[in-house]
């Protein structure tokens, strides 16, 4: 038997594949068959989008840091505010935040509202209601990155939509002066940034269409390079084991250098305990020979 099929066998194979590529498939009842929409989450995420637009229309998104670790100074009443908003949104945590905490009393208890009034008899809450976190770190990095980042779990996280707002990252490595581009030194900057920018004004194109779920389909067009920005709360254990484990030599540039900025987060605000992390410094060249 060959592999290479003649040209009178290619009707039959291709009529094979067909039959095997348009069969009705069976999907698995238990995980598929019983499944609904869940009217609690479509509606409440919908007036949390709507609440958040009104209350962030004249600010416009803040400057934030690669991670900002956003020290405790909120009542728990705001934390779930703030937090429901920003999962609405595409703002900082710390901007929202600052915001809610200016809020007056009522107001912060009909947002908190909005995320509890819909809720149905078996309905978990919505995961911004895991609150009170002793660690909450601000995040905004490459959806290629976050993937990798997103895969810890022992912790909880709010993660804002796909959006092109935030921009894309370029790739880099922490040991190299901060006057080297890699791009720019391998001659394809330009083009980088130019795929990029054009796939980010493709998706735009589309989301703006009158085709079915427009908005949805867009995304697709996203290259991992595009930024998204993610809300991880943990205690210390979770903190430690992230900036230990993503800073690691064997790991992307992208979440190494997100661990090491957590980790002198850390430093700045508890100094007594970041002194025992295990971290690899992000700005120091890597030991082959040593690993």
């Amino acid at each position: 038997m060959t592999l290479a099929a003649s040209a009178e066998d290619l009707p039959t194979l291709a009529a094979e594949a067909a039959s095997l590529l348009t069969r009705e498939v069976r999907t698995a009842p238990t995980l598929v068959k019983y499944a609904q929409p869940n009217p609690y989450e479509i509606e409440t995420r919908r007036q949390l989008a709507q609440a958040a637009a009104e209350l962030l229309a004249s600010h416009p998104i803040a400057s934030a840091p690669l991670v900002d670790l956003v020290e405790r100074t909120e009542t728990l009443e705001v934390e779930l505010a703030a937090t429901l908003l920003y999962s609405a949104s595409h703002h900082p945590y710390r901007q929202i935040r600052d915001l809610a905490a200016s809020l007056p009393a009522s107001q912060i208890e009909e947002i908190i509202e909005l995320g509890l009034s819909r809720r149905g008899r078996h309905d978990e809450l919505l995961r911004a209601f895991h609150a009170g976190a002793a660690l909450r770190f601000d995040i905004l990095m490459d959806i290629g990155g976050f993937r990798d980042m997103h895969r810890h779990r022992r912790c909880t996280q709010i993660i804002q939509g796909f959006t092109t707002a935030h921009g894309f990252e370029l790739p880099g490595s922490g040991d190299l002066p901060a006057d080297i581009d890699i791009l720019a030194e391998a001659g394809i900057l330009e083009d980088f940034c130019s795929t990029i920018e054009s796939a980010h004004r493709a998706s735009q194109r589309i989301a703006a269409g009158s085709a079915p779920e427009p908005v949805e389909s867009a995304l697709y067009l996203l290259p991992l390079a595009t930024r998204i920005r993610s809300l991880f709360k943990m205690d210390f254990a979770e903190a430690q084991y992230i900036t230990e484990l993503r800073s690691a030599p064997a790991g992307h540039f992208s979440y190494r250098r997100v661990a090491w900025e957590m980790f002198l987060a850390l430093q700045r605000q508890h100094p007594s305990l970041a002194r025992h992390i295990r971290v690899t410094d992000f700005t120091q060249p890597i030991d082959i020979l040593k690993r």
